[in-house]
């Protein structure tokens, strides 16, 4: 298996010679592999099979908005998703009374009370955004000129609520959104003829923060867009630099449903070979849409590895998910949709003096199909077990989206224990929550490590360790980066 180091914080060892002596050399402010592990307390921990509900992954349940129904996300509705063990809501607004003019203020309220809905019960969308949900409503779409408008009307909603969108399908063309049927597209448009669905994709690509990716539909919507080739794919070195490329995602509705997907490639193999690239650094969904000879577990468990898949919809085809029930795949799928991050082992100071550095060192593997594709941060947090209200943590220089799958994660931080911090037994605790402000004190919003008894839900973190903090009787103070005293929850 390959190794992959992630240095989590590289604080040179400016450490006055007081603090504890056996901290106090080069090789021990390394990995412990490098650096006498002995001489670093030792944790292993227990992996859990238990399905999780993360944010950003997993099932999701198909929910229509028409300006022809009053449907409306209510609280009582997100929490049984969560019951269910649902984060993701797919919410599809189908504007059919809206072709030819304008939306409507009333309509506008709508979906903000929906979107206001989703974080006040801890939930995000897969959002998207369409005219008509059948080949018998014509017109299938409206005229660009005017989607662009829609789009400009949009963008406050998407702006403000963009931290509890998990990701904007590009929509808006054809029926469902999906970019196929049009009036005013290009129909089966040739290489040559995709720059008016470009223009829409440039609207969307504007309005949303830079940070929030657009799903399209098919792998050429992405590369006949942007007239690249199928080996101009995101590397490593490109991934999450906000740049057009970067943001264009992936949505596959037809999962399975035959060799082709529905003409999903195009009977094209270069084509899932750019998926298969791509969706590494780009989110990736979508649904099944029939049952077929391809629908099977072994099948579906290969193209969800393969194609990085980070949620599906349940409700539909309900075919499909009957068959992967009755071929026991279902508890896999449900938990290996998107990442799924289990510690194996930590290295932590045996004794943390206060004005000293202290050390961290753990070790975790992704056994998802995928990384995070939005940002999240990365906290080591110290808890006093007796004055809760004393609260210290540190941000660390670290990008879970790069946490693959198949790969060994370690991380290693080294920083300093402030000399306000109060002496005695500390909880410590591994967080790694939502960085948009609105949300990033929701324990909903959190990743929650698939491990026995680490989970804390009150407050959304990770518990790793335990460790008793004690006074430096010297004096000494740790000249770096160290620990920032916080607000209780």
């Amino acid at each position: 298996m390959k190794r992959l180091l992630l240095s989590l914080l590289c604080i040179p060892a400016l450490l006055l010679t007081f603090c504890n002596d056996k901290v106090n050399s080069k090789e021990e402010t390394e990995s412990p592999a490098s650096s006498a592990p002995d001489q670093l307390e030792k944790v292993t921990y227990q992996p859990s099979e238990e399905i999780i509900c993360n944010p950003e992954r997993g099932f999701f349940t198909h929910q229509e908005y028409a300006t022809d129904n009053n449907h409306s996300i209510t609280p009582a509705f997100l929490k049984e998703c969560r019951e269910k063990g649902m984060s993701l809501i797919f919410t599809a607004y189908y504007m059919r009374d809206f072709k030819d003019k304008l939306i409507s203020e009333e309509y506008l309220q709508r979906i903000r009370n929906n979107m206001l809905a989703l974080r006040k019960g801890g939930a995000k969308s897969v959002l998207r955004f369409a005219y008509t949900s059948s080949e018998n409503e014509k017109p299938w779409d409206a005229p660009r000129e005017l989607t662009e408008q829609h789009i400009q009307q949009l963008k406050p909603i998407l702006e403000e609520f963009s931290d509890v969108i998990c990701v904007l399908e590009a929509g808006f063309v054809g029926v469902w959104g999906e970019w196929y049927y049009t009036d005013h597209y290009n129909y089966q448009p040739k290489k040559g003829e995709y720059a008016p669905r470009r223009k829409v994709l440039d609207a969307l690509l504007k309005v949303m923060p830079k940070d929030r990716m657009i799903s399209v539909r098919y792998p050429v919507a992405k590369l006949f867009t942007f007239n690249i080739n199928y080996t101009d794919t995101i590397t490593r070195k490109t991934a999450y630099n906000e740049s057009d490329l970067s943001r264009i995602a992936f949505h596959n509705d037809c999962f399975l449903a035959d060799i082709d997907d529905m003409g999903t490639f195009g009977e094209n193999p270069d084509y899932r070979k750019f998926w298969e690239w791509e969706t590494k650094y780009v989110a990736m969904g979508g649904e099944t849409c029939k049952l077929s000879e391809y629908s099977n577990c072994e099948n579906a468990v290969t193209d969800f590895a393969k194609y990085h898949w980070s949620y599906i919809n349940i409700d539909y085809h309900p075919a499909v998910i009957n068959q992967w029930e009755d071929e026991q795949c279902m508890k896999e799928i449900q938990k290996r949709l998107g990442y799924r991050f289990t510690l194996s082992e930590g290295y932590f100071t045996p004794k943390g003096e206060i004005g000293c550095p202290y050390e961290v060192v753990l070790k975790l593997q992704n056994t998802g199909w995928a990384a995070p594709f939005n940002p999240r941060d990365v906290e080591i947090v110290f808890v006093h077990k007796k004055k809760k209200e004393n609260k210290y943590k540190i941000k660390l220089k670290e990008d879970p989206r790069f946490w693959f799958p198949n790969e060994q994660i370690t991380i290693q931080a080294r920083f300093g224990l402030p000399e306000s911090m109060p002496s005695g037994e500390y909880d410590i605790y591994l967080n790694l929550p939502d960085p948009r402000p609105t949300i990033s004190a929701r324990w909903e919003y959190s990743i929650q490590l698939a491990n026995k008894d680490v989970w804390n839900k009150q407050y959304g973190y990770n518990k790793i360790h335990s460790t008793m903090l004690v006074t430096n009787s010297n004096k000494a103070s740790f000249v770096g980066e160290s620990l920032e005293n916080f607000q209780v929850k």
